[in-house]
């Protein structure tokens, strides 16, 4: 966590420090705007940790209010920088092309407040149209066979959500949005594959009530994420249990006519939180001739696992969450979206997730509600 932190402060503030040097290059303002752009830049670096702050000592009100306006932010700024840093690289070909070439290509680079202002807007308008594909939740659909489903069985509708991030952003109205997609299908099993919530609000138990509205005849299961550890293990824990789901830490078991089997985020065990478990162990010990579900967080792949699962369901990633971020998140996972083969015996799916973290808006990943349809092959 102190490292994640380190980083956090070390990456947001020199992407502030790099906005702030667009800022003079482009307007050149005087000391006293300079002074009063420092003070609003530092303060959005400091809004994820206000929020936080404001949590603890019960100021609801507060951490509303600074998490939307810090966290809206948050996503202008790092579109900002990426598309700033293009346009940079852009200036540099150019200049370079100049010196090499010996002659004057001035007239191609873009002017310093072209290289700030078109960032800018266009980082503001891809912002604008994230904040409503965040809330336009997609329902997606897969099928499996398998020999193991039996044939009388029929379909069994598997629905999975993922990375919910309730708290001070993702709330009442999106949170019923959600789970009313999880309602039309009726599912035979519910599944959350971690991060269901992300703040310690004291009304965050109240929305528990929502999901007690949904009971499939073959229960309700969830895994935790790394958000429960950085929100609080204890009353995570206690909410999704409020919430009607069976939390497997560590454990499978048999299900009707499935096994289920579910493992704790690494956050918790990197904290010392919770302690490592034996996969394969666990997963050895389910009845071979069933169809095993194997849930785990983060869409890492264990290949010493082959065939001890059917199917792993997992988040985590957010496929990038706002593109182009999925080119970065892709460099630490093998597979951040989709359904994926990993052998002839195991697969896994990989939700973009149900909500959203930091900035409440998506591009060009929008969240979903999965359904997964178990059937004989």
């Amino acid at each position: 966590m102190a490292i994640f932190l380190v980083s956090f402060i070390l990456i947001y503030g020199g992407i502030h420090l790099y906005a702030f040097l667009k800022v003079k290059a482009a307007l050149l303002p005087g000391k006293m705007a300079q002074r009063l752009t420092a003070f609003f830049l530092i303060a959005m670096i400091s809004a994820p940790f206000f929020v936080r702050l404001y949590e603890k000592n019960g100021l609801e009100t507060f951490a509303y209010l600074t998490a939307h306006v810090g966290f809206i932010w948050m996503g202008i700024i790092f579109l900002f920088f990426i598309y700033g840093v293009l346009i940079d690289f852009w200036r540099f070909l150019i200049f370079t092309a100049g010196i090499v070439l010996k002659k004057n290509f001035l007239a191609l680079r873009p002017s310093p407040k072209f290289a700030f202002f078109i960032p800018l807007i266009i980082s503001m308008a891809v912002t604008s149209y994230g904040y409503f594909e965040a809330m336009d939740v997609k329902t997606e659909r897969l099928t499996i066979s398998s020999a193991k489903i039996p044939p009388e069985a029929g379909r069994i509708k598997i629905v999975q959500i993922s990375d919910v991030h309730l708290g001070h952003i993702v709330r009442e109205a999106r949170l019923k949005n959600i789970l009313d997609k999880v309602k039309t299908e009726k599912p035979d099993i519910f599944i959350s594959t971690g991060d269901l919530v992300d703040g310690q609000r004291s009304e965050l138990n109240a929305l528990s009530n929502l999901f007690r509205e949904i009971n499939p005849r073959y229960g309700k299961f969830a895994i935790t994420g790394n958000h429960e550890y950085y929100a609080g293990l204890e009353q995570s824990l206690e909410f999704t249990e409020k919430a009607g789901f069976r939390i497997l830490r560590g454990e499978g078991l048999t299900v009707g006519i499935i096994n289920i089997a579910g493992v704790d985020d690494q956050a918790g065990i990197s904290s010392g939180t919770t302690k490592s478990v034996n996969e394969k162990e666990m997963l050895s010990r389910l009845p071979k001739d069933k169809f095993t579900l194997f849930l785990k967080h983060r869409p890492l792949i264990v290949e010493d696992l082959n065939g001890l699962f059917d199917l792993q369901l997992s988040g985590h990633a957010h496929k990038g969450q706002i593109f182009p971020f999925n080119f970065f998140v892709g460099r630490f996972f093998p597979f951040i979206s989709g359904y994926h083969k990993i052998t002839d015996k195991s697969s896994i799916y990989i939700s973009r997730g149900s909500g959203t973290w930091g900035p409440p808006i998506r591009f060009l990943s929008q969240p979903e509600v999965t359904v997964i349809e178990l059937v004989n092959k």
